[in-house]
């Protein structure tokens, strides 16, 4: 049986914030059954911010909906759990998860403009999110939109509620979807490569609000990305997922400054600022397996060097060295060490 990965960084006995155990959402389609999110377990605290990583395909942004409710057909969540404070979230009613979505945990987008309505009015999409979970009149939700419009960073924000989405920068559409998000100050805050599109100077100072409204509100985050640079300066631990399932996990310098699965080794290893000046870069050989046809046991045996015939039966996730790991042979944490 899996066991549940615990942060790190958190050690006091506060109940999480939220509490991810075996999640597996399957697909079935006309060349077979998927498993893209295969019993992924999560775990964190209050202020806490955990980047979720992995290649394109590897179940990230999936795992992220599933938290949400938002599978859809021929999509379904076959096993597993999810709690919020405590409480359990799968299987409730569709009005009671409408009433929990946007309110106790807010989803924000990679496209701004999927939150965005084109030929709305800033003012009039960020005061219905307000009303829809808070009893305020009117004026009383405007004055909290202008503020939550301050908070992230836009200038004349009385003035700038009364524009269109067209009219904003794709930095400044992303800055209100993100106070939209905040907008009920949430419990939980679920970003799906919210910074990929945008250039570096704007992507620092949105990382740069998102880390101060954690700890200021004391919002959980999950920073789903592909870019190891952001979580290495934005994220308290690391989860790295392969073909559904997560491989390894724990403080982000155990896993970016050590890594032990073959696989989180590799895609360190891979970044450009680890390559030696004029040689060339490093890459992890072959290619994600279809979640179709699955390599029998462990996922990434054909693409890794210290595969050996255990590596056909499936690796459980354990304890090593303060971390969890899903691997029969992990990478020596020092020269020398046995594997």
């Amino acid at each position: 049986m899996n066991a549940l990965p615990v942060s790190e960084p958190r050690r006091d006995a506060v109940p999480p914030v939220l509490a991810v155990e075996g999640l597996t959402t399957r697909f079935e389609t006309r060349g077979g059954s998927v498993t893209p999110v295969d019993g992924v377990s999560l775990r964190l605290a209050r202020g806490e911010i955990l980047g979720l990583v992995g290649e394109s395909g590897s179940g990230k942004s999936l795992t992220g909906y599933s938290i949400m409710g938002l599978v859809d057909a021929p999509g379904r969540i076959t096993a597993g759990s999810v709690r919020l404070h405590g409480r359990e979230l799968l299987g409730l009613p569709a009005e009671e998860m409408r009433r929990i979505r946007g309110n106790r945990i807010a989803m924000i987008f990679q496209d701004p403009m999927m939150t965005l309505n084109p030929v709305l009015r800033i003012d009039t999409q960020m005061i219905e999110a307000v009303l829809a979970h808070q009893n305020l009149s009117r004026a009383q939700a405007r004055a909290l939109c202008r503020d939550a419009l301050a908070r992230v960073g836009i200038a004349a924000p009385e003035e700038r509620l009364s524009s269109y989405p067209h009219q904003f920068s794709g930095g400044m559409r992303q800055r209100v979807a993100i106070a939209i998000a905040l907008l009920n100050q949430p419990d939980l805050i679920i970003c799906d490569e919210p910074t990929t599109a945008l250039d570096v100077t704007i992507q620092s100072q949105i990382l740069f609000e998102m880390q101060k409204l954690c700890a200021e509100t004391g919002a959980a985050l999950i920073w789903i990305t592909h870019d190891l640079s952001v979580i290495a300066g934005l994220a308290d631990s690391v989860s790295m997922m392969y073909a559904g399932r997560i491989v390894e996990s724990g403080s982000v310098r155990q896993v970016l400054e050590q890594a032990r699965h073959p696989y989180s080794h590799a895609l360190v290893a891979s970044a450009p600022s680890r390559n030696p000046r004029g040689q060339p870069l490093r890459q992890i050989p072959g290619m994600t397996p279809s979640l179709i046809h699955l390599p029998a046991g462990c996922a990434f045996r054909e693409r890794c060097d210290r595969a050996s015939a255990a590596c056909l039966n499936p690796p459980d996730l354990r304890r090593v060295d303060g971390r969890w790991l899903r691997c029969h042979h992990p990478v020596p944490d020092t020269p020398g060490e046995p594997a």
